[in-house]
């Protein structure tokens, strides 16, 4: 035996007796006496064998075939093994072997993982949580903690006992290769806060957590896998530094403690010997002056460079001997089980010394419940590791660990969407698509690729802001994050010409590259690559989220640790989670079923379907085809004629800001906003009036059939051509141009119509015409640039437009109906309203076309009573003004241009909103909603008069005020699951 091993073999008479004594955290103390009976009942009942078997913990792949876990078995039945750790694999395979495994042991083992993160990773198809780094930039700690029970839940219901988590190690050295991102980061103090707060969310989960590696990990340049790294740092330093949050961890309960598998000259006088071997180290630093009574686990035994040790199963006897509990991944664990037994027969290991490791190891079992085990359920196992509480959690994490880390002339976020020509930029070895569609929902965003510098250049000139995304994979912690040295250059150049906004979704470390920050303008810290850091940070950017991040780690001069500029949000819509605005999402996934129903049942070829609540889109989903053919999916970008909702979308608003600035009133007169109505039965008809629909207006007029040939029923050659000209130029449809004059006849045909006689409500369109006509000659302009300069630019609404043809591909268009009474050919591209499209397409009643996320920006808009990203588009009490039912009394729902909910049984709505709320329908199949009091937005579109507007299957389907009813039970739903849990 080497004279290392001989020289320790005499030390263990003086190691436990004089540690300093802390509370021992692995005594449940509500049931100590209980907890002693049966740790004692189990010891005194072992053999020698058993005891020492009680040591081991052997590594397992979950993953391995048939004949290796079999040795395992072997291992349990033969050396009576007292743990595993696994690894790799499903979680289903993982359940079926540890169940196994525990079947053969006489003592339930003991289960371990290294599922820092969660378990993602480690296990196929479950979830993981943001890396260490990634948590150490939150400044809410109870963020952290949150993020540690949920992993100690998962670590439970998988049958896992002890999570080799937290690291604490702190990180001072940009080019460790084992630590790196698994670290909090390299300031001591927020190491140890959210240390302790992952220590105790996983503890409060009841599972053993483990801090590793002692006595500090944090300044390597070499793989302690493969060779035997060297700590150079002074025994003050340590002391002060690295010990710092070991110190405090024990003071709060720390279970276990994973000593590293380091030389630290400063600390052993051994020359090259781990310190898992030391029992300096082990026993006389952290068992005797920081009195650390818990588990105490060598790292894994199998790793490179302890030489001097050259028999197998030496390094384990050492281990043991310097003051370790547990032996983790021994290479020959026969060979070092048959040591240690030796060693105790032979009186080197005394039955004190040996009772001292394998009770606290009983103590750990009992603990975690393992003196009632049962074996894991797999029902429902991977439903039950992948929960929307995860998603909620995993949101809210990642939103709290965004860093802004430079913010020159307050570039972020970006406000003034109007005056913005945005282009993006990747790089990187992943994908940044989450992070341009994240994008893409606020701004029209181009996404500039090249494949050399100088095209680079030449186009990005014309755009304000590029936007860098730096994506390198998220698949796990170690992977490559440096920018190649092309890239550098490229970024550079283009940051030189451009005003540009980097965001880096890797570890911090990447940036160290850069040599100079100078010319960018704003930078992100985004940390990981993942679907949702992509677009929370795409949220950020834009200002629907802010930025509180703080960084975790020095980045050179520019950007030292803690460095955080805080942004604030705008106000524009955010997307999520539903859990996190209090609403049941598997509810909300009955919609799916509904909507498909909807389908089958021929209400509509396809469909998008948007709920908002809380200002947050929490779903926004597509369903079938463009026509009945089925060759073309519905998809998020593609949009509808929104038919009558244009009342509310475009017209509405130019209304509200003239009220607003006082040109306007409620009791403004027709003979005042156009004086050729001064003569008219329509002279003292009020805005009021008109935009309740109880000014007697007749509900329509089907200007259309006076200009169709009496005998063919077709477009007459008298107000149509085939080919445009100076006279007919007015486009109706694909090859049909209406003559110019006709127009004017349309707009007088109006101002000389009869009244109804009959006073009441009658929903009328006329007073939208009429309206157009006042926006348009008051501002000397079209209502369709009116309301696109004034209102969709600014908000983002990018795919909201009059004559859609002139802006989106015909593709990317859904069609209304194939016309057999006017135009005689699909309407795909022009609206479906008769009278809208022989007006140039441009109508104050239709001939918008929008898709569901726009329409819901204009909707919170009017929820946030006229404010949305950063902008007033009217004061708050106008919005009310609007949404007043005045002649409710009379049995009119209606408010002032907002549809109302109905007054008895029958109506627009479910029956079950706010009497707040307000919205409109469209004949085209649309429908949109919105309720101050819950917060929530609805948009449902769909283009249900294809192939015919004959169709009135959703109509009389009450399909969208089902939907609507859904929305209601998931929000109530998701409350009474809150206080069952509470009550729990």
């Amino acid at each position: 035996m080497k004279k290392h091993l001989v020289s320790l073999l005499f030390l263990t008479s003086v190691i436990f007796s004089t540690a300093a004594q802390q509370v021992n955290p692995l005594i449940v103390k509500e049931d100590f006496e209980n907890q002693k009976k049966w740790v004692d009942s189990i010891y005194n009942n072992l053999s020698l064998q058993e005891k020492v078997g009680q040591l081991f913990m052997v590594d397992v792949f979950s993953s391995d075939p048939t004949s290796k876990t079999d040795k395992i078995k072997k291992l349990i039945q033969e050396q009576y093994i007292g743990g595993v750790i696994f690894s790799k694999g499903g979680p289903q395979r993982q359940a079926k072997l540890n169940n196994e495994f525990q079947a053969a042991s006489n003592i339930p083992l003991m289960v371990a993982m290294d599922a820092e993160w969660g378990l993602a990773m480690r296990l196929d198809s479950t979830f993981a949580y943001p890396w260490n780094m990634t948590l150490g930039a939150i400044e809410d700690n109870k963020i952290v903690e949150k993020v540690g029970k949920r992993i100690g839940e998962h670590s439970k219901r998988l049958g896992v006992h002890i999570n080799f988590a937290p690291v604490v190690d702190i990180n001072t050295n940009p080019r460790n290769p084992i630590i790196g991102n698994r670290s909090f980061g390299e300031d001591k103090e927020n190491v140890t806060q959210k240390a302790m707060a992952f220590m105790k969310g996983m503890q409060q989960a009841g599972i053993i957590a483990n801090a590793k590696h002692f006595p500090g990990h944090g300044d390597t340049e070499t793989d302690s896998h493969k060779t035997l790294p060297t700590i150079h740092f002074s025994k003050e330093r340590i002391d002060s530094v690295e010990l710092y949050p070991y110190r405090r961890l024990i003071e709060e309960g720390l279970s276990s403690v994973m000593v590293a598998h380091l030389n630290v000259p400063s600390l052993e006088t051994e020359t090259n010997f781990p310190s898992s071997l030391s029992k300096t180290i082990v026993s006389d630093m952290l068992k005797g002056r920081l009195g650390f009574n818990g588990l105490v686990f060598t790292d894994a035994l199998n790793m490179k460079g302890a030489a001097n040790f050259k028999e197998p199963g030496e390094i384990d006897l050492a281990a043991f001997l310097a003051g370790n509990d547990v032996l983790l991944i021994s290479e020959n664990i026969p060979k070092a089980h048959q040591l240690i037994v030796n060693a105790f027969r032979e009186g080197i290991i005394t039955e004190e010394r040996l009772a001292h490791s394998v009770k606290k190891i009983l103590y750990a079992k009992y603990k975690v419940g393992l003196n009632d085990y049962k074996p894991v359920s797999t029902n429902y196992l991977v439903e039950e590791l992948n929960t929307v509480w995860d998603d909620v959690l995993y949101e809210e994490a990642m939103e709290n660990a965004l860093t802004v880390l430079k913010n020159d002339k307050a570039i972020l976020p970006i406000k003034d969407l109007q005056k913005k020509k945005i282009a993006y930029v990747n790089f990187g070895d992943d994908s940044g698509k989450p992070f341009l569609d994240q994008l893409r929902a606020y701004a029209d965003v181009d996404w500039v690729k090249a494949s050399s510098l100088d095209s680079y250049v030449k186009k990005l000139k014309s755009y304000n802001y590029v936007i860098i995304g730096f994506h390198r994979s998220n698949e796990n912690p170690w992977k490559s994050y440096e920018f190649t040295e092309k890239e550098l250059v490229w970024i550079y150049e283009i940051a030189r010409t451009n005003t540009v906004i980097l965001d880096v979704f890797t570890r911090p470390y990447a940036l160290l590259d850069l040599k100079t920050s100078t010319n960018f303008e704003g930078i992100i810290m985004s940390y990981q690559n993942s679907e949702v850091a992509q677009e929370l940070s795409a949220q950020l950017i834009f200002g629907a989220r802010g930025s509180n991040g703080r960084l975790p780690v020095s980045l050179g001069e520019d950007f030292p640790v803690n460095t955080q500029y805080e942004t604030k949000p705008l106000k524009r819509l955010q997307y999520g989670t539903p859990e996190s605005v209090g609403v049941n999402s598997y509810t909300l996934k009955k919609i799916d079923s509904m909507a498909r129903a909807g389908i089958w049942a021929g209400m509509y070829p396809g469909a998008q379907i948007l709920v908002a609540r809380k200002g947050k889109v929490i779903y926004n989903e597509t369903f079938g085809t463009h026509t009945q053919q089925k060759k073309n999916r519905v998809k998020e970008d593609n949009v509808y004629d929104v038919a009558s909702l244009t009342k509310i979308l475009a017209t509405l608003p130019m209304i509200m800001d003239l009220v607003d600035r006082g040109v306007l009133s409620m009791d403004t007169k027709l003979s005042e906003m156009l004086p050729e109505y001064k003569n008219s039965n329509k002279a003292n008809i009020t805005l009021q009036q008109m935009l309740t629909h109880t000014a007697r207006l007749k509900a329509w007029i089907p200007f259309y059939a006076y200009t169709l040939d009496t005998i063919t029923k077709k477009p007459s050659e008298k107000y149509y051509k085939t080919k445009p000209n100076e006279d007919f130029n007015i486009k109706v449809a694909e090859g049909l141009y209406m003559r110019r004059d006709y127009k004017d006849s349309i707009f007088e045909t109006i101002r000389e119509s009869d009244l109804r006689s009959r006073k009441g409500y009658k929903y009328s369109d006329l007073p939208y015409y009429i309206l157009k006509k006042y926006l348009e000659d008051f501002y000397g302009k079209g209502l369709d640039e009116l309301v696109q300069t004034n209102v969709y630019e600014s908000l983002g609404a990018n795919y909201t437009s009059y004559n859609p043809l002139s802006k989106f591909s015909k593709t990317s268009i859904v069609p209304t109906e194939e016309d057999t009474y006017f135009r005689m050919q699909k309407v795909h591209g022009y609206v479906h309203d008769q009278g809208a499209a022989m007006i140039g397409g441009v109508g104050g009643h239709a001939g918008l076309f929008s898709n569901s996320n726009d329409i819901a920006k204009i909707m919170q808009m009017y929820l946030w009573k006229g404010f949305y990203g950063g902008k007033r588009y009217f004061n708050p009490e106008t919005l009310d003004a609007f949404n007043t039912c005045y002649y409710c009394e009379e049995d009119v729902r209606r408010g002032v241009g907002f549809d109302k909910p109905q007054l008895g049984d029958v109506g627009p709505t479910c029956g079950c909103v706010s009497m707040t709320s307000f919205g409109h329908s469209g004949f085209t199949g649309t429908f949109t909603w919105a309720d101050p009091e819950e917060e929530i937005v609805y948009v449902f579109l769909s283009n249900r008069t294809y192939p015919s507007a004959d169709n009135r299957k959703l109509i009389g389907s009450n399909l969208r005020s089902n939907i609507q009813q859904v929305i209601y039970e998931a929000i109530n739903n998701n409350n009474r699951a809150n206080t069952q849990t509470t009550s729990k």
